[in-house]
């Protein structure tokens, strides 16, 4: 009893509270009580005091945490302390006796007052009070913490289409320093690691290694911090009163369940936040960058060191073992290279722990999905082996999406380079394709707009029916061949319309409907220009988020397939024609029409493609500076509800080449619609001789568009 109080009296000591600690929960449903109620101050005042509360308590819980497991050892017990029960079950006892009276002198109450639900606690790990905040902020004239509320939420969540445009609003305003937009929940090793990446990336490679190992060293402490927070409560809502585990299952499942916590902890560590996916190898990348770096500075030891720490995680990779040799070799044979303790500690932890979560998943049952690209393959049970190789090969498919896509519709003509596929784009359906016509051919197209607009007749400018910030121009083909009879376009210039569609046509029909015959909707050369003095504190879109073959509601999630919209239609494109505009470019978003998952910036010849239905949101940006052309494109299944315009188009152009359309110039000598292929850059270097981090581009894996929003 004794040496338990002992215990006691130190983890109190350092556990030294300033008093009672008010759950955040509680304090966080006041604040948006308070926030609905337009009471600003209090609003702000009770979460922030909520923000305070959730650090404080993760803080408490990390510490006490850390502190018995110091004091309440389950190793070194004295010999012979009895029945293995006793000896086991009695340190268990302890560190929960410490806990309990640890964690209660911290917060000044029980701990079990401070379970939140797992709802609210979603909304802290997603920042949402921040999002609160700003808006009490704003309301009390306080700039500065609004800009700082405001962007701490959305460095958290890039997808934020309200907050997106609230950032933008405070960009303009008078008073707004640049400072003010800095995060108060910054990770430190995120800061150090994009700076020393920044200096690596510029061949400074001092700085590079100053940044990178307080990159490392964080990071390690990082994931200290997750780990103990993996101690929670056991979490199964579905499980059933009268299904509940004996004991020993119960122990069992239980320290399994924390066992996955902390392997899942690297990649929390290694996903900026605002990302959906983790930096690849975080711990490895280091090491790897560090033993390059150190090279650069002459500094082979160290070098030496680094090179060794990451052949911990893949003792057979060939350049690394060639580095090792090398620097043995300047430094001198007898020279002990050994690797760094933190990772020795880290690999030989984070094995065992892979190695009790793979027993109990064999023989208990369950799944495990390993972070680690690293695991030996003698870690993992045989009867496991197929599996975990099947997950990996799964993910390796999914890096060569792009690839992939490629082989299975190959495109109708050559040059026309895939560059964003639907994966990378965060959805279903969609694609970008670039080089789909030349500067020459988006210049014609171009000037077919303007001499429409100088005919006047069917083209003239008005504004847009979806904004009055704006000017619209819509050109059909059936009208631009009329004007080409007039003799008020370039008969050229009125087949190159006809041209381009029909080969964006074929374009998409092989790529997503490959066999299947996709007939013209409705062909569209649209222009978009900003209205001069029309601009200042602009906030609308140029085209609101809306679905091309239902009617979609936002509220209810769903998207009504019926009249007035265009039901038949089944899939969409946009042909850019230029870009010497600002804003203008088409996102997607989810059906919530608010948190955008992908942008397109226009630019000529590129060509954005999509199914027309509920799985693709989309709205335009506001055009701010200047004219956006594009040809817009639907598409149809149905041959009943083909373009008749088209149809009549292309027999008014049939019947003035047989009547001698070559005096018009029906065809433009330079004009061509494919180009020499550019031979594949996307083949990764493997050679040891390359500077480590050449292929980041690579990591995450497949960096997605919300990633980059």
């Amino acid at each position: 009893m004794a040496s338990l109080l002992c215990l006691l009296l130190s983890a109190a000591a350092a556990a030294t509270s300033p008093g009672r600690l008010v759950p955040y929960d509680l304090l966080y449903a006041d604040g948006v009580r308070a926030y609905f109620a337009r009471d600003w101050g209090r609003a702000a005042e009770l979460l922030q005091r909520a923000l305070h509360s959730y650090a404080g308590l993760r803080a408490a819980r990390r510490g006490c945490r850390s502190a018995c497991r110091r004091e309440a050892a389950f190793l070194g017990g004295p010999p012979g302390a009895g029945p293995w029960e006793a000896a086991l079950f009695g340190r268990v006892l302890q560190r929960a006796d410490c806990l309990q009276h640890c964690l209660g002198l911290r917060l000044g109450a029980a701990p079990s007052a401070h379970r939140a639900s797992r709802a609210i606690r979603h909304d802290f790990e997603r920042r949402e009070p921040y999002n609160y905040l700003q808006v009490a902020f704003f309301q009390l004239k306080k700039l500065d913490q609004a800009v700082s509320a405001a962007h701490t939420f959305f460095v958290a969540n890039p997808q934020h289409l309200q907050m997106r445009e609230d950032i933008e609003k405070y960009r303009r305003m008078s008073g707004v320093k640049l400072d003010n937009f800095r995060d108060l929940e910054a990770m430190p090793h995120w800061e150090a690691y994009e700076a020393g990446m920044q200096h690596y990336d510029a061949d400074r490679y001092p700085q590079a290694v100053a940044r990178l190992e307080e990159s490392l060293t964080e990071a390690l402490s990082a994931l200290e911090e997750c780990r103990a927070l993996c101690e929670g409560p056991w979490e199964d809502e579905e499980e059933e009163e009268e299904m509940q585990p004996g004991l020993y299952e119960a122990v069992a499942a239980h320290y399994i369940q924390v066992l996955k916590c902390r392997q899942q902890c690297v990649l929390e560590i290694a996903t900026k936040p605002g990302r959906i996916s983790a930096t690849e190898d975080f711990i490895p990348s280091h090491l790897d960058l560090l033993q390059f770096a150190y090279d650069q500075v002459g500094n082979q030891a160290l070098a030496a060191e680094c090179a060794a720490s990451y052949l911990i995680f893949y003792p057979t990779d060939e350049p690394m073992l060639e580095k090792i040799k090398q620097y043995r070799t300047e430094l001198g044979e007898d020279t002990d290279v050994t690797a760094r303790e933190s990772i020795q500690h880290y690999v030989q932890r984070s094995l065992m722990e892979k190695k009790l979560i793979y027993y109990a998943v064999e023989h208990l049952g369950g799944t495990f999905n390993d972070p680690d690209l690293w695991t030996p393959d003698e870690v993992i049970p045989e009867n496991l082996k197929e599996t975990h190789r099947e997950d990996q090969e799964k993910q390796k498919q999914e890096t060569l999406d792009v690839e992939e896509r490629e082989k299975r519709g190959p495109l109708p003509f050559e040059g026309i380079a895939v560059t964003m596929d639907s994966r990378q784009m965060n959805g279903t359906q969609r694609v970008v394709f670039d080089r789909v016509l030349t500067e020459s051919e988006c210049k014609d197209l171009l000037r077919l707009t303007k001499a429409a607009g100088e005919a006047g007749d069917g083209y003239r400018a008005r504004r847009s029916p979806h904004t009055p910030h704006e000017r619209f121009e819509g050109l059909t083909v059936l009208k631009a061949v009329q004007l080409a009879q007039n003799g008020d376009v370039d008969w050229r210039d009125a087949k190159l319309l006809l041209q381009a569609s029909e080969k964006s046509r074929k374009i998409i029909e092989s790529y997503f409907t490959p066999g299947k015959k996709l007939h013209f909707s409705f062909t569209h050369l649209v222009c978009r220009t900003a209205v001069d003095g029309e601009q200042e504190g602009r906030m609308d879109l140029s085209h609101p988020v809306h679905a091309d073959n239902c009617l979609l509601d936002s509220e209810g999630q769903e998207c009504w397939r019926e009249p007035p919209a265009y039901v038949y239609r089944d899939y969409s494109g946009i042909l850019y024609l230029n870009d010497d505009f600002q804003g203008g470019g088409l996102f997607f978003t989810e059906m919530d029409t608010v948190t955008v998952t992908a942008e397109v910036h226009p630019k000529c010849g590129r060509l954005v493609a999509f199914s027309s239905g509920k799985e693709n949101p989309h709205g335009v940006w506001a055009v701010s500076r200047g004219r956006r052309c594009a040809i817009a494109l639907w598409y149809t299944h149905s041959q009943e509800h083909a373009e008749q315009e088209r149809v009549k188009a292309e027999e008014l152009m049939e019947q003035d080449q047989s009547d001698g359309g070559d005096r018009h110039g029906a065809d433009h000598s330079g004009r061509s619609y494919s180009e020499p292929p550019i031979p594949n850059s996307r083949a990764r270097l493997t050679s040891w001789r390359q500077k480590p981090g050449l292929d980041r581009t690579q990591h995450p894996k497949e960096l997605q568009a919300r990633d980059e929003l």
